[in-house]
């Protein structure tokens, strides 16, 4: 025999609609999650990458060529290829590119990098998404990098988590991981605003948001 349903009265059901927006409201403002970092890029979502290849067939072949490559070296999916061609955050001000595939020669920087947050930044953060990383000189000029920046040359990544984690608890997890194995892999670990972090394979070394070995977390201990 079929259970007795009773309807739900309407007053109910607006309630139950509303406490749901709430709890979705509140996940998204989680100090973890990146849309509350607010280090998503803009115009460099997914369905923006979807038409920038259908735009383009050399941007198609390239992309097929770097995956490739990807697959080969063994650092394929951790981190979807189409983020690593996100170029600046501010590539919209800079009158840049919001894609680009790096140069050939400069693939073999990013596998070191992609081999450190694999194995070391991932298992202590959980999934990560790469939201910067190769740089045409132009455009790391107007955003900011140094002439020499890790990112013209394919080293340099910048990832935000997934999960949600607090700011505090992101710079305690990456520093601690980063005195342990950093040496190993000859890391900078880089803090920006909110839960975006710098990882690149150019040699051991840590910054804070100012760009300064003096204010990173993980040398003054001060994690806020």
């Amino acid at each position: 025999m079929e259970p007795i349903r009773l309807p739900v009265p309407a007053a109910r059901r607006s309630i139950g609609l509303r406490n749901l927006v709430l709890a979705l409201a509140a996940f998204a403002a989680l100090p973890g999650s990146p849309a509350a970092a607010q280090a998503l890029p803009d115009g460099q979502s997914q369905a923006d990458y979807a038409a920038w290849l259908a735009a383009d067939p050399g941007a198609r072949a390239a992309m097929l060529s770097f995956e490739s490559y990807l697959g080969a070296a063994g650092v394929a999916g951790i981190v979807p290829a189409w983020q690593l061609v996100r170029t600046a955050s501010g590539w919209r001000q800079c009158a840049g590119a919001p894609f680009e595939v790096a140069p050939p020669a400069e693939w073999p920087h990013v596998v070191a990098t992609l081999k450190f947050v694999r194995n070391h930044v991932v298992p202590v953060i959980g999934p990560v998404e790469a939201v910067s990383a190769y740089r045409d000189e132009a455009l790391n000029r107007c955003a900011g990098g140094a002439p020499e920046s890790a990112h013209r040359h394919f080293y340099a990544i910048d990832l935000v988590p997934l999960a949600p984690i607090g700011r505090p608890g992101l710079m305690r997890s990456l520093c601690k991981i980063h005195d342990l194995r950093g040496h190993d892999y000859e890391i900078g670990l880089g803090f920006y605003a909110f839960t975006r972090f710098h990882v690149d394979p150019r040699g051991f070394r840590r910054w804070g948001a100012d760009g300064k070995s003096a204010t990173s977390p993980c040398n003054t201990g001060i994690f806020e």
